[in-house]
């Protein structure tokens, strides 16, 4: 059998017509077939990849930690340094009340460790979430989610949540004194990079304050500079109450984090203790590459050069075909007339070495979403190659 047979065979699939893309390098901001054709990645992994494949930095952290340890224990019993000295610099990065880290596995378990510290420390049930909104596949983050055609064939799910228009008055409106917690994207990424009012956040947030709930940021997608600032909510003058992380948040290795107050998160330590747990949540191979990212992002000012990369794509990306082009950051959504005429596109591009994708609640959106290490005559490279697909 050759290499799509053995994946179509062995591997469970989640699509009928998956890319069947077959990679074997990837490096920088390309990827590579086993014929050595190279691919420009307009997608980064869905934005886990913002310092670009395979960075040297990240690669040498991963084997400088390989040669010490790799699992020892379960989050949160022993002290490994490859975790407190993550957590602390992420924690110096933030607002003085997000102060406490969890680590988990990926961004869905962090918006499911969410889930169980909302409950527990307001002692409310009850949730307020997006139409359209992505929080995760995972049976709470599904509850969340905004999308009845993602749900349905996996109900009953969690009770409890009012699903209300992003951006709306009715949104603020349905929080109220029984709401534990309003889960929210500072930007709805898979619903087409839809970005929030002026002041609506604001808004949304003293809302929260008036009824005694607690306000979750996801930047799972958004976190790490890809928005033109290390976190979105930067942008937006409101500072949560819980944090989910995820995707760039391990260098390239899976990894998600809740971050919260010391002071909401010790919820999780008594009554009951072990009140969240997780085996492989903080692995030091992941901890290691993260905090390498991380320092990477800052030496190279990577997150500081994405609203002029942002401008240029914006510049070049003027046709007859594009109905519409949302942004913030290097998040774009490049809107065509219909799913079909994206999927013709992305076709095209991948013939002429450009690797691009849809979103899951906008598929006649192309999404952009690059490693943050994309340059400007990368970015003129795509934009022709997508012109001219088009």
């Amino acid at each position: 059998m050759n290499p799509k047979q053995l994946f179509k065979q062995y591997l469970a699939q989640t699509s009928e017509q998956p890319i069947a893309l077959e990679i074997s390098a990837a490096k920088g901001n390309y990827l590579y077939d086993p014929n050595g054709k190279a691919y420009l990645d307009l997608i980064g992994g869905i934005s886990v990849c913002n310092v670009g494949h395979s960075n040297p930095a990240v690669v040498a952290a991963i084997k400088a930690q390989a040669d010490k340890y790799l699992h020892v224990m379960v989050y949160g019993e022993l002290v490994q340094s490859p975790q407190t000295a993550y957590a602390q610099s992420i924690v110096e990065r933030l607002p003085e009340t997000l102060n406490s880290v969890y680590f988990t596995n990926s961004g869905t378990e962090a918006t499911e460790a969410a889930i169980k510290l909302s409950r527990r420390y307001t002692q409310k049930i009850n949730f307020v979430a997006a139409e359209n909104s992505y929080h995760g596949h995972s049976t709470g983050a599904l509850s969340l989610m905004g999308s009845e055609y993602w749900k349905a064939a996996f109900r009953p799910l969690m009770p409890g949540v009012k699903h209300i228009a992003y951006n709306s008055e009715a949104f603020i409106n349905a929080i109220d004194a029984t709401t534990a917690a309003v889960f929210i994207e500072p930007v709805q990424s898979e619903a087409g990079v839809i970005v929030p009012h002026k002041t609506w956040l604001k808004d949304l947030k003293k809302q929260c304050e008036i009824h005694n709930c607690l306000l979750v940021v996801d930047e799972i997608q958004t976190g790490f500079g890809r928005t033109g600032t290390l976190w979105a909510f930067e942008q937006l003058g409101i500072v949560p109450d819980m944090l989910l992380l995820g995707k760039a948040l391990g260098g390239g290795l899976p990894m998600g984090a809740l971050v919260a107050s010391k002071k909401i998160m010790d919820s999780f330590s008594s009554q009951p203790v072990l009140g969240h747990m997780t085996t492989f949540g903080g692995h030091p191979l992941c901890c290691a590459a993260g905090l390498a990212a991380l320092n990477y992002l800052e030496q190279e000012q990577l997150y500081q050069q994405v609203k002029a990369k942002e401008a240029l794509f914006k510049s070049l990306l003027q046709h007859p075909e594009i109905k519409a082009l949302r942004s913030f950051g290097l998040i774009i959504a490049v809107e065509l007339q219909d799913e079909t005429k994206v999927l013709q596109c992305l076709e095209r591009c991948l013939e002429a070495g450009l690797f691009s994708d849809w979103f899951l609640f906008a598929p006649n959106c192309i999404r952009i979403a690059p490693p943050l290490t994309i340059t400007e005559e990368e970015i003129e490279k795509a934009c022709q190659i997508l012109l001219s697909s088009l």
